[in-house]
C-alpha cells in the first residue's frame, strides 16, 4: 500500500477538527436508528469525456466521492464539515426520503403510505412471490438464466407487458447470453404476465424485507461514480499498490482509481486490427446506441511477483496482461479454448482461469509464456461432440453460426465458472450448469470431479483452512465443502429469494462475504459463529458480482454492475467501499 494511503489512514484515526451531528426522529419525537444518511457533492468535477462520452486513454479525471453513514440508537449521525457544497439524503425503511443541505440540527422523517412502503421493497421480496404456477423447477430455470445480469422483480420488470412483449424480451436476453430453453419461452411469458399482474393488484402478499440492524452505525460507505448508463463495471481488483482497477466490460476500459483522492485514470484495452465488434462471439448487443467491446474485459488477478495484472478477455482467445508500471497492455494469444472467464494466480506466478464455453481450466506459465489446458469431462457423447466441433463453429461468421438449442440440462455447456487456488496449491473450479466441482492438482495434473448436491455453483473461494466456499445461485445458499471429510454443509441466506452471484473469504478474519444482487445487500457470514450480518446498499437496484477485501482493516469493495446500468438509482455505476469507522475498527472488521 502506498505511503500516502497510510498517512491518510492515520489522519482518519485522529479526531476530526470539525464535525457536525444530525439527530433524526419520527413525527412522535422518537429517535430513529439505522437511518441511511448519504452526502453527495453538489458540483461534479470537470471531466474530459471527449471519447464518445468517455474518458480518453491515459487521461485522469476525479470522481465525486459520495459518503454514507447510519444513525445510531439515539438517532444521531456525525459527519466532518465538508469544504465544498454538498447535499444530503436521509433514507429509512418505511419513511419518505428527505433531502436537505446541512447536517446539523434535527430532522423529522415522515412515514410512507402503505402503498409507498411496499413499492420501496427490494426486488428479492417481490421475486419470492412468483411461484410459476407451483412449478419450482421452472422458477429455478428462469432464475438461473434470467437473473445473472439484473434484478428480476424491480419496478422496471414488474410493468405490464403482453405475452408477445415478454417473448420478445426473452428472445433478446437469450442472444445476450441467457439460455432459457425454447420449450419454456411461451410458458414463462404467460406466467410472468399473469403473476406480476396479480402482485400489482395484491401487493399485500409481498413480505417485508429484513430490517436494518444496529451494526450499521459502526460503518461508513464510500462510492465513486465512474462510467455512464451504458457501462458495465463487471469485475475489479484491489491492488497492493493502493489503486483499485475496475473493468468496463462493454467499453473495453480499465479504470485505475485512487481511493485517497478519487482520481481515476482510464486505459483503453487495445484490440488487433480488423477485430469485429463483439470479438469472436459477434455483436450480441445490436440494440445499444453505443458499444466498444472488442475484447470483453472480464475478470482480474495480479502477479505476486511483479504486480502485473492479468485480465480475461471473454470475447477473444487470449489473455491480457497490464503492466502497472509502464501502463502497457500485452496480449498473449491462446491456441485453444473459448470464453476466458474467472481468473486467479498462484504462488508460482502461474495464471489460472476458466474457459467457460470449451469446459476447460487454463494455466498460463509466465516463465515459458505457454498455456496448458485441462479438459474437464463431458457429461455425455453429444456434449463431447459439441466440444470437439467448437473450432469449426467459431470459424463460421457469427451472423450465420449455428447455435445448439438450450435445454434444462444445458447440454453442451457445463460452463466452468468460478475458480480459486487453495493455500496448499490445489486449484478448484465450479461448473455452473453441470452442478459439479473440479479439483486440479498442479503437481500431477490429476483432475477429480465432485458432484455438487445443490444447484448453480457460480463463484467460489477457499478459506485459510482449505475449505471451499461456493454460492448455490438458484438455491439461495452458501455452501462449504471440506476436502478432508468430503462433506458439504449449507447455510441459508439471511434474506429471502436471494440469488448469490459470488463470494470472497477474508482468510485473516474468518468471514465469508456474499454478493446479494437481488436484495440490494452485501452479506457477511462469520465462519466461527455461523452468524450473518446484512449491509444494505446506498442505492436501489445495486447488482454486485465480486468482492475484494483490504487486508489492513477488513474493508470490502464491490461495484454496481447492474445491466443495464441506467435502471439503477442514479443511472451510473459506482465503486463502493464499506469500511469500519475508526473508533470501531477492531469490532466491525470482524463482522460476526
Amino acid at each position: 500500500m502506498r505511503l500516502k494511503t497510510l498517512l491518510v489512514g492515520l489522519l482518519l484515526l485522529a479526531p476530526a477538527s470539525q464535525a457536525a451531528t444530525l439527530v433524526v426522529k419520527n413525527p412522535r419525537g422518537e429517535p430513529l436508528g439505522q437511518v441511511m444518511v448519504t452526502r453527495t457533492p453538489v458540483a461534479q468535477p470537470e471531466a474530459d469525456l471527449s471519447d464518445d462520452g468517455y474518458t480518453p486513454h491515459g487521461v485522469t479525471n476525479t470522481a465525486a466521492t459520495v459518503v454514507t453513514r447510519f444513525t445510531d440508537a439515539r438517532g444521531e449521525v456525525t459527519f466532518d464539515v465538508p469544504g465544498e457544497p454538498v447535499r444530503y439524503r436521509a433514507r429509512a425503511q418505511g419513511y419518505v426520503d428527505a433531502y436537505f443541505p446541512a447536517i446539523e440540527g434535527e430532522l423529522v422523517l415522515q412515514p410512507m403510505t402503505p402503498e409507498q412502503h411496499i413499492a420501496s421493497y427490494p426486488s428479492n421480496v417481490w421475486l419470492s412471490q412468483l411461484d410459476f404456477g407451483g412449478d419450482e423447477a421452472l422458477k429455478k430455470t428462469f432464475q438461473l438464466n434470467c437473473a445473472f445480469c439484473h434484478q428480476q422483480a424491480s419496478p422496471f420488470m414488474r410493468n405490464e407487458r403482453t405475452q408477445e412483449q415478454w417473448l420478445s424480451v426473452i428472445e433478446r436476453m437469450n442472444t445476450y447470453g441467457g439460455r432459457l430453453p425454447a420449450d419454456d419461452h411461451q410458458e414463462v411469458a404467460r406466467l410472468l404476465q399473469r403473476e406480476y399482474r396479480e402482485l400489482r393488484e395484491n401487493p399485500e402478499r409481498v413480505p417485508q424485507p429484513r430490517p436494518w440492524e444496529n451494526h450499521l452505525s459502526d460503518i461508513e460507505m464510500t462510492e465513486w461514480p465512474i462510467g455512464d448508463g451504458f457501462s458495465q463495471m463487471h469485475d475489479f481488483l484491489l491492488h497492493p499498490n493502493g489503486y483499485i482497477y475496475v473493468g468496463d466490460n462493454l467499453f473495453d476500459r480499465i479504470y485505475e482509481l485512487d481511493p485517497v483522492t478519487g482520481e481515476y485514470t482510464v486505459y483503453k484495452v487495445p484490440h488487433p486490427e480488423g477485430t469485429p465488434l463483439g470479438g469472436i462471439l459477434g455483436n450480441r448487443f445490436q440494440v445499444f446506441p453505443k458499444m466498444h467491446n472488442y475484447m470483453g474485459v472480464h475478470s482480474f488477478a495480479y502477479s505476486k511477483k511483479d504486480g502485473n495484472i492479468f485480465i480475461t478477455p471473454s470475447m477473444q482467445q487470449s489473455l491480457l496482461e497490464f503492466d502497472v508500471e509502464t501502463k502497457q497492455f500485452i496480449i498473449h494469444d491462446m491456441p485453444e479454448g473459448y470464453y476466458p472467464h474467472t481468473i486467479r494466480t498462484d504462488e508460482q506466478d502461474r495464471v489460472w482461469f476458466t474457459n467457460a464455453l470449451s469446459s476447460q481450466v487454463a494455466m498460463f506459465d509466465r516463465e515459458t509464456a505457454s498455456f496448458k489446458m485441462y479438459d474437464l469431462p463431458a457429461r455425455g457423447f453429444m456434449e463431447w461432440l459439441t466440444f470437439k466441433s467448437l473450432p469449426i463453429m467459431f470459424s463460421i461468421d457469427p451472423e450465420n453460426r449455428p447455435m445448439p438449442s438450450p435445454d434444462r440440462e444445458s447440454t453442451g455447456l457445463p460452463m466452468p465458472y468460478g475458480i480459486d487456488v487453495a493455500p496448499d496449491g490445489i486449484v478448484w473450479a465450479a461448473r455452473l450448469y453441470a452442478n459439479d466441482l473440479a479439483r486440479i492438482d498442479p503437481a500431477t495434473d490429476e483432475i477429480t470431479m465432485i458432484d455438487f448436491p445443490y444447484q448453480g455453483p457460480r463463484r467460489l473461494r477457499v478459506d485459510a483452512d482449505g475449505n471451499v466456499w461456493i454460492v448455490a445461485f438458484q438455491d439461495s445458499l452458501l455452501v462449504k465443502y471440506d476436502p478432508r471429510t468430503e462433506v458439504f454443509s449449507h447455510y441459508g441466506l439471511p434474506v429471502v429469494n436471494e440469488l448469490p452471484y459470488a463470494l470472497n473469504v477474508d482468510r485473516q478474519r474468518g468471514t465469508v462475504w456474499v454478493n446479494g444482487n437481488q436484495s440490494d445487500t452485501i452479506l457477511a457470514f462469520d465462519i466461527a459463529s455461523e452468524r450473518w450480518k446484512v449491509y444494505p446498499m446506498p442505492r436501489q437496484r445495486f447488482f454486485t458480482r465480486d468482492i475484494e477485501i483490504a487486508e489492513e482493516d477488513g474493508a470490502i469493495y464491490t461495484t454496481n454492475s447492474h445491466f443495464p446500468t441506467w435502471q439503477s438509482e442514479g443511472g451510473v455505476p459506482t465503486l463502493l467501499r464499506i469500511t469500519p469507522l475508526p473508533e470501531n475498527t477492531a469490532e466491525v472488521a470482524h463482522a460476526p
